[in-house]
């Protein structure tokens, strides 16, 4: 008899994701377990209003070491939540929900967003989203390889 454990996909405790509704083809993100939600690096943050919508326009430094390399992404606003950080310091976030391809797998996950330049990850996978999918091997990396980039399934409004 297996264990619902032994079901699940494992990630190392670093793995390549894909956020196609965002344009993102691949971003290096840390699996962190001791995080409940997920973060995305975020500078240059604008909120707006699509047909009576909230949404959010944000750039991404998608790769670590490169700050000349931007895409603007854009998402309907899925909510405002208060979010401490590692340090304990507590601020007001957005949170979007979006698509996810980890490895060979698609799914949505709550994300919020945040300035991450200084950080060495600019996403961070947090437990939230990993529950009922994944379990972590903190000794491995890159389990599930690169995704293969998807075009968006749904496209913006």
């Amino acid at each position: 008899m297996s264990s619902p454990e032994t079901e699940l996909s494992r990630l190392g405790w670093r793995e390549w994701i894909a956020l196609p509704d965002l344009n993102i083809p691949l971003i290096k993100a840390k699996i962190d377990t001791g995080a409940r939600s997920s973060a995305l690096h975020a500078f240059m943050v604008d909120p707006y209003k699509r047909g009576g919508s909230h949404w959010i326009m944000f750039a991404i430094h998608p790769y670590q070491n490169r700050t000349d390399i931007i895409v603007e992404c854009h998402s309907p606003v899925h909510d405002r939540r208060v979010v401490s950080d590692s340090g304990g310091h507590r601020n007001r976030r957005y949170v979007i929900k979006t698509q996810l391809v980890v490895g060979q797998k698609i799914m949505v996950a709550e994300l919020t967003l945040t300035n991450r330049d200084t950080m060495k990850f600019r996403m961070l996978l947090g437990r939230t989203a990993m529950r009922g999918h994944y379990v972590v091997d903190p000794q491995k990396s890159y389990l599930q390889g690169k995704p293969d980039f998807v075009t968006p399934l749904k496209q913006p409004e």
